[in-house]
C-alpha cells in the first residue's frame, strides 16, 4: 500500500501568528466580569447568526432502546449509560500544559492500580449489564506493558461492540498493529498543532513526527474514520483551525476541536477558550459546502462534512453547549474509582470493595448507586472552574 504523508501539506502557514500573545498569557489566570460577560455575549450572536442548526441532544426518552440496558446502568433521568472509558495508567510520556501542572504531579503507587485482571472482571460486569463500548485512555494508554492482552480480553466480552484507544500517538505506530490483531476497532489520537515548535513547547517533550507517523499507520491500516483531537487555546493554536481542516480534504480523517477545559493545575482561563460559533465560523469562511451531518443522541461532537472532504470536522462543545442531556458515559479510573461525570468531584472506590472480597452483586449495587447519584448536568463552565477536580492525566482523557 502507497504510504501517505500528512506532514507533506503544502498550504500550512507556519502557525507562529498568536504564539507570542499566547506565551505571554499562558499562566494567567481568573478572569473578569467583563470577560465573561463578552464571551457569552459573542456566543449568543453568532449561535444566533448561524445558518447551521446546533441541535441539543434528544431527551432520554427518546434514545433506542435495541439493547437491554440494566437498571444499574440507568440513572434517575432515564439515561442509558452503555459507553465506559477506562483509564489503563495515570503514567505518561507527554507532559501537555492543558492536562498536568507544570510541578508535574504525584502518581498513584502501582500496587494501588488495578491489575489485569481486575480491570477484566469490572469490564465484564459493565458489557454484562449493558455496556458495549470502552474506551481504554491515560495518562498514555499505550505505556502500559499488558495492553496487548488487555485488548484481547476486552474485545471477547460477549456483547462489546466497539474497543477505541484515546492516545498522544508517541508509541502508536509501532504497537497499532498488534493492538487492532487484539481486537482494537477505533482511534482516537491527539494532537494541538502542526508545528513541531509548538508541539514541543506545549507538550514538554519532542515527538511531532511520531505523531504524523502514526495518524498515517492508523489510516494505512484501514480505521476510519482516525479521530484527530485537537484542543484549541486562543493565541496557541487557533490559528491552525483551517490548517486542521484541511487533513480532512483526502484522509478519512476526522478532526475534532475540543473546547478547552478547566483541570486542576491547567491554569484554565476564559480569554484562552475559543467557543465553537467562533470555530464554526473560521470553517464555513474559509471552507465551502459546510453542511451539518445527523449527529447521534449520545453524540458529545457536533459533526459536519465539507464538499469534495474524504473525511469529517466535528466540535466538542462542553463548555458553551453541553450535552448532558443525552450523556450515557462513565469513567473507571486507574486507580479503581468510578467517575459518573467527567466535570463531577464524587467518586467511589471499585477497587477497595472488589479486594476486599466483594461479589458480583455487592459491586453492582455500589457501582448503580452511584449512577442514581448522577446530576442531570455539570455545573456551568465558571462553576466548573473553581470547582475542585482531580487533574486530567488522574481522571484520564
Amino acid at each position: 500500500m502507497m504510504k501517505r504523508h500528512l506532514s507533506k501539506l503544502p498550504h500550512l502557514r507556519t502557525g507562529f501568528g498568536n504564539f507570542n500573545s499566547f506565551l505571554c498569557s499562558c499562566f494567567e489566570t481568573g478572569s473578569s466580569n467583563g470577560d465573561a460577560k463578552g464571551l457569552l455575549h459573542q456566543q449568543k450572536r453568532m449561535k444566533n447568526g448561524s445558518p447551521y442548526a446546533t441541535c441539543c441532544a434528544k431527551l432520554p426518552e427518546e434514545l433506542p432502546k435495541d439493547n437491554p440496558v440494566s437498571n444499574m446502568l440507568i440513572d434517575s433521568f432515564g439515561r442509558q449509560h452503555t459507553y465506559l472509558r477506562i483509564s489503563l495508567t495515570e503514567r505518561c510520556n507527554l507532559r501537555c500544559q492543558y492536562c498536568m501542572p507544570a510541578e508535574g504531579v504525584s502518581l498513584t503507587p502501582g500496587p494501588k492500580i488495578l491489575s489485569q485482571n481486575e480491570l477484566v472482571r469490572l469490564a465484564n460486569l459493565f458489557v454484562s449489564s449493558g455496556v458495549d463500548k470502552i474506551r481504554l485512555t491515560g495518562g498514555e494508554p499505550t505505556v502500559r506493558k499488558d495492553i496487548e492482552d488487555i485488548c484481547l480480553h476486552l474485545s471477547n466480552l460477549k456483547g462489546l461492540k466497539t474497543l477505541a484507544i484515546t492516545t498522544n500517538g508517541i508509541t502508536l505506530a509501532r504497537k497499532l498493529p498488534k493492538l487492532k490483531e487484539c481486537g482494537l476497532s477505533a482511534v482516537n489520537i491527539s494532537l494541538d498543532t502542526l508545528v513541531p515548535a509548538k508541539f514541543e513547547f506545549l507538550t514538554r517533550r519532542k515527538g511531532h513526527e511520531r505523531v504524523m507517523d502514526s495518524i498515517n499507520a492508523a489510516i494505512d491500516l484501514g480505521y476510519n474514520p482516525v479521530k484527530v483531537n485537537c484542543v484549541v487555546m486562543r493565541g496557541f493554536n487557533d490559528d491552525e483551525i483551517c490548517d486542521f481542516v484541511e487533513l480532512t480534504r483526502e484522509k478519512p480523517i476526522n478532526i475534532r476541536f475540543i473546547e478547552f477545559m478547566p483541570f486542576d493545575g491547567n491554569v484554565w482561563n476564559v480569554k484562552k477558550l475559543v467557543p465553537y460559533a467562533e470555530m464554526l465560523d473560521r470553517v464555513a469562511k474559509h471552507f465551502t459546502g459546510l453542511k451539518r451531518l445527523q449527529d447521534h443522541p449520545t453524540d458529545t461532537a457536533k459533526n459536519f462534512r465539507i464538499d469534495d472532504h474524504l473525511g469529517t470536522v466535528s466540535f466538542i462543545t462542553s463548555m458553551t453547549e453541553h450535552f448532558c442531556a443525552g450523556c450515557n458515559r462513565l469513567r473507571l479510573l486507574a486507580d479503581g474509582n468510578f467517575k459518573v461525570c467527567l466535570f463531577g468531584p464524587s467518586e467511589v472506590s471499585l477497587r477497595d470493595p472488589l479486594r476486599q472480597g466483594a461479589d458480583d452483586h455487592e459491586l453492582r449495587e455500589i457501582i448503580g448507586s452511584a449512577v442514581k447519584r448522577k446530576k442531570a448536568s455539570h455545573a456551568g463552565m465558571f462553576d466548573i472552574a473553581k470547582t475542585a477536580n482531580r487533574p486530567m492525566i488522574h481522571i484520564g482523557g
